[in-house]
């Protein structure tokens, strides 16, 4: 054998062919052809299955570990009856509440930090509103339900979703707000009435036998819908704590004078007064009235040139019989009476007082008629006699023009609500007067605020007034109906803050003794001095 040949078959010895390898590998007999290399096996596809078989137990495991924590956080949700974590309701945490602790806990939060009270501004002018008087609420009942219903409102998986993001983002829900608009409308328009420079009206008034037309004049109004977002945003935020709210305003042009209005408003033929007995009817006496010019030439007039005041002459056409000269038959009975009493001795008081009272005095309405005491009473003007007298401006106490008449205006309002009659407009001061006690009260401003009311009764009332020796004194006489009601009035503050008084006004209606009736008649609100 030669040297080569002992070698080839020693290498055969040292690595002989194993029958697995070969099958594992049919590239293992090219490899060992080469006998110029030396080559080792590692088994690899056993280590590879082991590999696969640990991840897949490990996936299954986790997939067990998810869907066990996710039933048992499924089954806890499900079961819980209160509000999910991570949930405020104004900014107050109710986690873990249910929907009717939650509402307890924000009804006691808002109650202690709602004040009495707002203040409203404009410019220079600042006034308040009592919360109460508006009413206004939050809608916690809704806004403690929503609370409760974040997690409960889609499937299982969406429930969770929702608790999971909550719980780590938190939600936190506003109620909504809630208030009388129409109360608030109504105090708006008020105030609207008191600004420095608000739009004053057209009007117009008989004097003798001459008809006044005053001029109205451009001013600023309360802009109520966007006042009142406004409030309801400042309150909701609570930002109108301490900080007034401003009052949006908007210019408005008075009315066009409507000449032909006036004319079919004042026009009439005079009418004798009569009275019948089977059935008892009264009919008052009416002077005639009719422009003395044209009406052509009354517009041509207005239309001339701007003025303050135009006067347009009338020719007044008198009756034949009046209704004084039927008399105590027309108005035989005692409706209601009424007086204040004023210091005789401030003379110029006492003449606008007397001015004011002359004029009304004798006043008959017939059934359905309205009474304007603008337009009864006519424009307080130096040519019409009235004094300077002390009156309110913005809060200050000042000397105006006819000051002291809105106390014939506050003795009339109290008899005519003795007697039962339809109040139709009227508005309270800005301070509790001196001669009627809160919401007892009734102001006047020419052009601007009026005191009016009708005659809702069956027969002709009318009104005598007199003003003397320091008392103001109105009677209402008419004929009683058989559902006529004994009435009383029943005033008194319901609160008082540093800078305001609130009061409030009943009418109750009694029969034989018997309360039959109780009727709101106001809810005012006044500054303090």
């Amino acid at each position: 054998m030669s040297h080569k040949n002992s070698l080839l078959e020693k290498e055969e010895t040292t690595h002989p062919l194993h029958p697995i390898e070969k099958e594992l590998d049919p590239n293992f007999a090219k490899i060992t052809e080469n006998k110029n290399f030396e080559t080792t096996f590692t088994p690899v596809k056993k280590k590879s299955k082991n590999i696969i078989s640990i991840f897949t137990l490990l996936l299954i495991t986790l997939i067990l570990i998810v869907l066990l924590t996710f039933s048992i956080f499924t089954i806890y949700n499900v079961l819980n009856t209160n509000i999910v974590s991570g949930v405020s309701i104004k900014g107050i945490n109710v986690s873990g509440l249910s929907p009717s602790d939650a509402k307890y806990q924000l009804d006691n939060y808002l109650q202690d930090k709602l004040p009495e009270e707002i203040k409203v501004k404009y410019k220079d002018f600042e006034t308040t509103i009592s919360l109460s008087q508006m009413d206004i609420s939050f809608d916690t009942k809704t806004a403690a339900n929503s609370a409760f219903q974040i997690g409960r409102e889609g499937n299982l998986w969406e429930n969770n979703l929702s608790i999971l993001s909550t719980k780590f983002g938190n939600i936190n829900i506003e109620p909504n707000i809630t208030l009388d608009k129409k109360l608030l409308t109504k105090n708006l328009e008020d105030i609207s009435t008191q600004l420095p420079d608000t739009v004053m009206q057209s009007s117009y008034y008989i004097e003798g036998n001459e008809l006044i037309i005053t001029s109205g004049k451009e001013g600023n109004v309360v802009d109520v819908n966007p006042t009142i977002e406004a409030i309801k945003n400042a309150i909701s935020s609570f930002s109108a704590l301490d900080t007034p709210i401003e009052i949006i305003t908007k210019i408005e042009q008075p009315e066009e004078i409507n000449v032909e209005k006036i004319y079919h408003e004042i026009r009439k033929d005079p009418v004798d007064a009569y009275y019948t007995k089977e059935p008892f009817s009264v009919h008052p006496s009416e002077n005639g009235m009719d422009f003395k010019i044209s009406l052509e030439e009354a517009q041509s007039l207005i239309a001339s040139e701007k003025k303050e005041e135009y006067v347009i002459p009338l020719t007044i056409i008198y009756p034949n019989i009046t209704t004084n000269m039927i008399g105590t038959e027309a108005f035989p009975d005692l409706l209601s009476t009424f007086s204040t009493y004023y210091a005789a001795s401030n003379r110029n008081r006492s003449t606008n007082l007397m001015l004011a009272a002359n004029k009304i005095n004798g006043t008959v309405l017939m059934p359905g008629e309205t009474f304007s005491y603008n337009k009864v009473v006519g424009a307080r003007t130096i040519s019409a006699g009235y004094k300077e007298a002390p009156i309110y401006v913005e809060g200050r106490v000042e000397d105006g023009l006819g000051g002291g008449i809105c106390q014939v205006t506050s003795t009339l309002y109290n008899a005519v609500v003795y007697a039962n009659l339809e109040i139709t407009q009227r508005t309270n001061h800005q301070f509790v007067p001196s001669y009627v006690t809160a919401s007892r009260d009734a102001t006047v401003v020419y052009g601007s605020i009026d005191f009016q009311f009708k005659n809702n009764r069956n027969y002709p009332i009318k009104l005598v007034c007199s003003v003397a020796n320091g008392v103001a004194n109105f009677q209402i006489f008419g004929m009683k109906q058989e559902d006529d009601c004994e009435v009383q009035i029943s005033s008194y503050e319901t609160g008082r803050t540093s800078t305001a008084i609130y009061s409030e006004a009943y009418k109750i209606l009694k029969r034989g003794g018997q309360i039959v009736d109780r009727q709101l008649l106001s809810k005012d609100t006044y500054k303090r001095h």
